[in-house]
């Protein structure tokens, strides 16, 4: 198997892991309470994820695929009218197929492509990976929210 084949097989498995993780907090709270916030400050599950959304669509959907996605940053997290967490998930899931489908595709000169005005990210490699993380990151914020709010995802704690 190929540094390239490794590389893809890995970030795809764990983008997947994450996506389960993401997909298991929205779902460990009722419905009603998903874009609750339980803190004057932060955020809600239901935001983060349409966070997480805008986020793979914009760096990976219009950056590296070029979908055309043109992000509202600001709305991810302040949207008055958000969509149901059925349709939220589901733009999530379609975010992750986008990601998934890209790495996938990626050939040693594309993981070495330069990209720009993604400080201190310098290749497409830097870009898949800090969107990768950025979803772990938020799934610390979620744990909090779920936890927050009296719930619980019953996963024991994970890495």
């Amino acid at each position: 198997m190929s540094l390239r084949d490794v590389m893809a097989d890995e970030m795809v498995r764990y983008l997947d892991h994450l996506a389960g993780r993401v997909e298991k907090h929205l779902r460990a709270v009722p419905r009603d309470r998903v874009y609750h916030k339980p803190f004057p400050y932060g955020n809600s599950l239901g935001h983060l994820v349409l966070h997480l959304t805008g986020n793979m669509n914009h760096y990976i959907g219009a950056g590296v695929v070029g979908t055309g996605y043109v992000r509202d940053r600001e709305r991810e997290f302040t949207d008055p009218d958000p969509p149901s967490p059925e349709e939220a998930l589901a733009k999530f899931r379609d975010a992750v197929s986008l990601v998934r489908d890209a790495i996938l595709k990626q050939s040693d000169t594309d993981w070495a492509a330069p990209v720009s005005s993604n400080h201190p990210i310098h290749t497409r490699f830097g870009l898949f990976l800090v969107v990768i993380a950025h979803i772990n990151n938020h799934i610390g914020q979620m744990a909090w929210l779920v936890q927050a709010q009296g719930y619980s995802t019953g996963e024991p704690p994970v890495w």
